[in-house]
């Protein structure tokens, strides 16, 4: 057993102890941009809250009248953007140890002067490694929410969208529908053709699944070859439409596997929000219309019929 010496207990050193009590209350004090910025900076992993104190701080040095952030974050683009214009602008590439974390772009109607440019650089290069941090924190986040096969949405992120869109169509009285696909006799495309050609065939019908919908429609992969699409704005009649041509869109999938080529169907079940039912009920409405549609021979969509 190794022998772990013990720590020699010196007793208090006040002085020490006055000292870091004094460099506490410097840094809480400063009255440099710098050390303020950092500060405000590091209470805080949201992006949009570091560029809110990076304008407001920024701005106190060196005026001007717009701020412009963008960056592409995974699949999403990330923007920020306060004040209004100028012909007179100085843009910077944000980036760190070679990897890009957004460009920002000022605007005024004056031109910016070298000192001033100066000052804007100096800044940035405090503020880069927590908007790398926030970020990274973005991508995190992101990944946790997406399938990691398909590159569309999970569960986790649908259980989400579920609850935030039932309590909207409550709070504003707007339709939402709910469709849920499963791919028919999948594990016969798995068990004959093998776990790859499946998967291919998932990404194919994630991806056409996508293109069936609306910019506004949210597609997920809600289990191994289910899928769930939700509507907005969207009452039972155009969600049953909108299944038919997601249905259409699948049965026109076509994968070589060989010898012949593959195809497949999927069967749908539709499902609007009820006043006062929660995001499980709704779901499970939808799954019931779903299982209808399996037991009914496949290859056609079920509506969860609704009494008014």
């Amino acid at each position: 057993m190794k022998h772990i010496p013990s720590i020699h207990n010196s007793g208090s050193q006040p002085q020490k102890l006055a000292a870091l009590r004094q460099a506490h209350q410097d840094r809480n004090n400063a009255p440099d941009v710098l050390t303020r910025l950092t500060r405000r900076l590091s209470t805080t992993l949201s992006l949009e809250q570091h560029l809110a104190i990076l304008t407001e701080e920024l701005g106190a040095i060196v005026p001007f009248e717009t701020l412009h952030y963008r960056h592409r974050i995974g699949k999403q683009d990330f923007v920020y953007a306060t004040g209004m214009g100028g012909p007179h602008r100085c843009e910077y590439r944000l980036s760190l140890e070679g990897v890009n974390y957004g460009t920002l772009v000022l605007h005024r109607r004056q031109r910016f002067s070298d000192q001033e440019l100066e000052g804007v650089e100096m800044i940035l290069g405090a503020a880069i490694c927590p908007i790398r941090n926030a970020c990274q924190y973005i991508a995190i986040e992101q990944a946790s929410l997406t399938d990691s096969l398909t590159g569309i949405p999970n569960k986790r992120a649908m259980d989400d969208a579920l609850q935030r869109a039932s309590l909207l169509s409550e709070r504003h009285g707007e339709p939402y529908s709910l469709v849920l696909c499963d791919l028919d006799h999948f594990k016969a495309v798995n068990d004959t053709h093998g776990h790859v050609v499946g998967d291919h065939l998932l990404q194919i019908a994630a991806a056409e699944l996508e293109k069936a919908v609306r910019t506004s429609d949210s597609v997920y992969r809600f289990g191994g070859e289910e899928f769930a699409v939700l509507l907005p704005h969207t009452a039972e009649r155009d969600a049953k439409d909108v299944a038919e041509r997601i249905r259409e869109a699948i049965a026109g999938i076509r994968v070589d596997a060989g010898e012949k080529e593959l195809r497949v169907t999927t069967s749908c079940g539709v499902a609007t929000f009820l006043h006062k039912e929660s995001a499980q009920e709704w779901l499970a409405r939808a799954d019931e219309a779903l299982y209808r549609a399996k037991h009914q021979g496949r290859n056609c969509t079920r509506v969860f019929a609704t009494i008014s």
